[in-house]
């Protein structure tokens, strides 16, 4: 059987295999990998538990996949190369051989701190080779690395720190976004005293000042490693040893710790990086998440790496210097493979071709969206001003608890279509179930996504607390994993996310998505971004409320207003029109990007207990919305 996919024929082929014999299936896809100790079981689970177990006894080593075998194999390709935030900063780059050489000299510095297996590890680091390279040492040694995005505040990195029992937290002096220099140490000294089991610091001297600490537990990075071996035993781990914890928002506002594991995370991050992305010998991925979000732990530290790809790392902002700055980095480095998020699209977008135009962007073969769905302004945008109309999409749907893409076109394979996520991934049975818990087996189907039965790197617990993991995910619809999320599946069995779940507004006994709000909103020529949020109506139930954002000054909000309603009749129905605008100058979002249509929904309703919002991207527009909305009222 043939680890990739090179036919739709095949993806069928393969699709009912493992919808049929996923033990099979699954074995087969595992044997591309190097294993210490084959598996005598490939799954158990058990969802009115909340349970799965992969590969279970089988042992391994994450890392003598992404990297030994490499440095073997070819050990002067290039893995990474890294450009910083400023374009005066010389690039890094490490060929396989050579980040072997230095994963194991900071996994051996971590022992000579006390670090050892199952051990957790805070990591709080901007986008520098030393964050991808501490996640790999941890890995290498068996500590559970824990990565928290470097723009999160003191208090939510000391929350993080502390439910993780974290033994070590590995930081920098500074970081560097745009223009500016962020003192991100001082953060991690104010979340370090906090965190009870915390015992020691080690600093990378991003600036280059060669600074030194008083404090006998801190130590710096580089003097760590510089005084070790290049070769570091890599710990033999069972296939159900953890892997990482990453937290993740959770309704009642205090974060989730989800839970992976070693072996099946391996399989399945392994598997649909090559193949989603039909990513091939000597091209150039170019991933611009964070490695402190999921698709940076899953297609940056380890499926990239898995495949033995060479992969380009950006410190920095696609704004600075200017907005041409992704499109100089692809001409530069040749790029093949481009995988971003709407966000990011839609304020690139937002500032004029010009930037985009001009620059060499003939190497792309495959572009890439994720973290949200993406609306039909910017899919199209996205395809002729940067793919030139050559380059598939893939619009890929998945989740932090998932591990791994779930729902995308195959690039090339695969038909994409705006704003359709496409067809589940070999191995990926979803249902979307009705109000009463019902599978709905037609196609035309809209309701609630879940997932039948396990994936490989599915989550298996959300740390120190599985009856929240139980509770959250597995509970709603009896032995199903339930998304959150409501989606839509055409005639042909793709499928369309349509929000979360929480996001659906009712108005007049209709249900409506809020991305369907958005999508149509975005696409007026006055407005950037948007966000559509329902609050109480005492005739429909259910009201309809638009936050935009403007290009520019709005001169007539009524003429506004007016067109958007004439739009939403035009593309989703006159009952979905919206009933209030507010035109804001911004959004609340997470770090990650994400709306947070809870505190706008607070806002609406006169609710001033926001709850935390000290790790917003931007905390200061949520007072500014709530004076808005004030003045409408």
């Amino acid at each position: 059987m043939a680890f990739y996919i090179n036919s739709y024929e095949q993806y069928t082929e393969d699709y009912t295999r493992a919808l049929l014999n996923p033990e099979e299936f699954w074995a087969d896809i595992a044997n591309n990998f190097e294993w210490s100790q084959s598996w005598d079981k490939v799954l158990e689970y058990d969802f009115s538990e909340g349970r799965n177990q992969w590969f279970i006894n089988a042992k391994l080593n994450i890392t003598i996949n992404c990297l030994d075998r490499h440095a073997a194999a070819t050990p002067d390709k290039l893995a990474i190369c890294w450009e910083a935030n400023s374009p005066e900063t010389p690039n890094r780059q490490y060929t396989y051989k050579e980040l072997l050489d230095r994963v194991c000299q900071v996994a051996n510095g971590l022992k000579s701190k006390g670090i050892v297996k199952g051990d957790r590890v805070c990591i709080y680091m901007p986008m520098i080779p030393e964050l991808l390279i501490s996640v790999l040492a941890c890995a290498r040694i068996g500590a559970v690395h824990s990565v928290v995005f470097g723009g999160f505040s003191p208090k939510a990195l000391a929350e993080r720190m502390q439910q993780a029992e974290a033994k070590m937290l590995i930081t920098s002096d500074v970081a560097y976004r745009g223009e500016k220099v962020i003192d991100i140490l001082t953060a991690a000294r104010v979340a370090y005293q906090i965190s009870p089991t915390a015992k020691q610091m080690l600093i990378f001297d991003r600036s280059g000042e060669g600074k030194t600490y008083p404090e006998q537990s801190f130590s710096d990075f580089d003097s760590v490693a510089n005084a070790q071996s290049t070769h570091c035993p890599a710990e033999i781990m069972d296939a159900e040893d953890m892997l990482f914890i990453l937290y993740t928002s959770g309704s009642t506002g205090t974060p989730k710790g989800i839970v992976h594991t070693c072996g099946g995370y391996m399989v399945y991050t392994g598997y649909t990086f090559a193949n989603v992305f039909q990513y091939k010998e000597k091209d150039v991925f170019f991933c611009t998440a964070d490695i402190g979000w999921i698709t940076g732990h899953s297609y940056m530290a380890y499926g990239a790496l898995l495949n033995g790809a060479t992969q380009l790392m950006y410190e920095g902002v696609p704004t600075y210097p200017d907005a041409s700055r992704f499109w100089q980095l692809i001409e530069k480095h040749k790029v093949t493979h481009f995988y971003t998020a709407p966000t990011a699209i839609r304020a690139l977008m937002a500032l004029g071709d010009e930037y985009v135009q001009g620059w060499d962007l003939s190497t792309l073969k495959v572009l890439g969206s994720v973290g949200e769905p993406i609306n039909e302004e910017a899919w199209h945008w996205y395809n002729e001003q940067v793919g030139k109309e050559r380059c598939p999409i893939v619009d890929t749907w998945w989740q932090t608890e998932t591990g791994g893409i779930m729902i995308s076109t195959i690039a090339g394979i695969s038909q994409s279509i705006p704003s359709w996520a496409g067809y589940p991934l070999v191995g990926v049975q979803m249902a979307i179930m009705d109000e009463n818990g019902e599978e709905i087996h037609s196609n035309e189907a809209d309701g609630a996504l879940c997932l039948k039965t396990p994936i490989p790197s599915l989550l298996r617990t959300t740390y120190g607390d599985h009856n929240r993991c139980k509770n959250t995910y597995f509970s709603a619809y009896p032995n199903h994993y339930f998304t959150g999320d409501r989606a839509k599946r055409d005639a042909e069995g793709r499928y369309r996310i349509i929000g979360r779940m929480d996001d659906v507004l009712n108005v007049s006994g209709h249900r409506i998505g809020t991305a369907e709000v958005e999508n149509v909103l975005n696409q007026h020529i006055e407005i950037v971004e948007s966000a559509a949020v329902g609050y109480a109506h005492p005739i429909k139930g259910e009201a309809i409320a638009a936050f935009v954002i403007p290009f520019a000054p709005v001169e007539d909000k009524n003429k506004l207003f007016a067109e958007l309603q004439f739009m939403i009749s035009k593309e989703i129905g006159s009952f979905s029109k919206i009933e209030t605008l507010v035109v804001v100058t911004g959004l609340p979002k997470t770090r990650s990007g994400k709306i947070m249509r809870r505190i706008l929904k607070k806002i609406l309703a006169n609710e001033p207990d926001y709850g935390d919002i000290s790790t917003l991207l931007n905390p200061e527009v949520v007072e500014e919305i709530a004076q808005q909305v004030s003045s409408l009222k």
